[in-house]
């Protein structure tokens, strides 16, 4: 029998409860408790989900071998610090850190100490990204758009770092190589921070993404469309569904250019599938399997570190385009 990995989870808020919910009733983790700095919400999910909460992190770590870090975002490198000092497996939810310097600390630390890091970009589990992957051959545009309604959890941080940064590494997972350039805009709305984005991304190899991301929408949408020479792939990442339109294979193209055809008559439509599967689940179920030596980590920290560098990238060219505009409205007044 495999043996479980003693666990433990930190912060304990909206996300931070399904982590602890869902590690109590994994066979291969022993989730020996969580720590919340809240002490009314500490009881609160103690007594919901039947763990034990620490009065520290240091006594948490002090009985586990890997702990999940769900804390606010400028939290997040001085909590994954004393975690990686102590030699303790790590998987620390997206973004790594609130700055390179604190994501190459934390990646320093790991090495050092052998801890292996984990970032927690759960879309890579979306059932639909896992069943377009097979089809995605050389991409070329990708167009994504995630909107939500506005909620305070994430809001201490720019959408780009709370929920763009989700995209940003689906489409370097999906186009490969590095990107050469980044254009944005971006405003603030409800917070002081940016709350609607949109970046281009142009890629070394010439493909180009799209992104949008919004907290401040009436609807909430999940949606990606790929298109490269083969095809092209929409996916909807809130059902986990998605679809592949490509050109029937013993298509006369001669036909296309004598006659009007309906799209049925040319483009084969295949239905995008996947095993199910609740998406933070299986992402526990790969850092269990990475902590017990029997798999590579799937989503490392040089991964989180390079979706952070792009991410910032953007909320930079955002606040130079916003200065400029500040300087060009203020010299039309003068």
């Amino acid at each position: 029998m495999t043996s479980r990995t003693r666990i433990g989870v930190v912060g304990a808020g909206g996300l931070g409860y399904h982590h602890v919910r869902i590690l109590r009733d994994m066979p291969e983790a022993d989730l020996v408790g969580f720590v919340e700095s809240r002490p009314e919400r500490a009881r609160t999910v103690a007594s919901e989900l039947g763990a034990r909460a620490f009065p520290t992190l240091s006594e948490l770590l002090d009985e586990v071998e890997a702990v999940t870090v769900v804390v606010p975002t400028p939290a997040h490198h001085e909590v994954a610090r004393q975690a990686l000092e102590r030699g303790r497996h790590l998987l620390i939810e997206k973004p790594i850190a609130a700055t390179l310097a604190e994501a190459d600390e934390l990646l320093a630390i790991a090495r050092r100490t052998g801890a292996l890091v984990q970032t927690g970009h759960v879309e890579r589990f979306n059932r639909a990204i896992r069943a377009a992957l097979p089809y995605v051959e050389g991409a070329r545009f990708i167009e994504s758009n995630r909107l939500a309604p506005f909620n305070p959890r994430g809001a201490d941080v720019a959408v780009v770092l709370d929920l763009m940064i989700h995209d940003i590494d689906l489409v370097r997972t999906i186009v490969g190589g590095r990107i050469s350039d980044v254009t944005a805009v971006g405003v603030p709305v409800l917070t002081p921070n940016i709350d609607i984005a949109n970046a281009r991304l142009t890629f070394e190899s010439g493909a180009v993404a799209n992104i949008t991301a919004s907290r401040v929408s009436r609807e909430r949408m999940r949606k990606l469309r790929i298109f490269q020479q083969s095809g092209y792939l929409s996916l909807d990442l809130a059902s986990g569904n998605g679809e592949f339109y490509r050109l029937k294979r013993d298509l006369d193209l001669g036909a296309l250019t004598r006659s009007a055809l309906g799209v049925d008559d040319f483009v084969e439509r295949v239905p995008l599938e996947a095993p199910e599967g609740e998406p933070l689940r299986l992402e526990f179920e790969s850092f269990l399997r990475a902590v017990r030596g029997e798999a590579s980590v799937p989503v490392t920290g040089e991964d989180g570190r390079e979706a952070l560098a792009v991410a910032l990238e953007i909320v930079a060219d955002i606040d130079r385009s916003v200065r400029a505009a500040a300087t060009a409205m203020a010299s039309s007044r003068a």
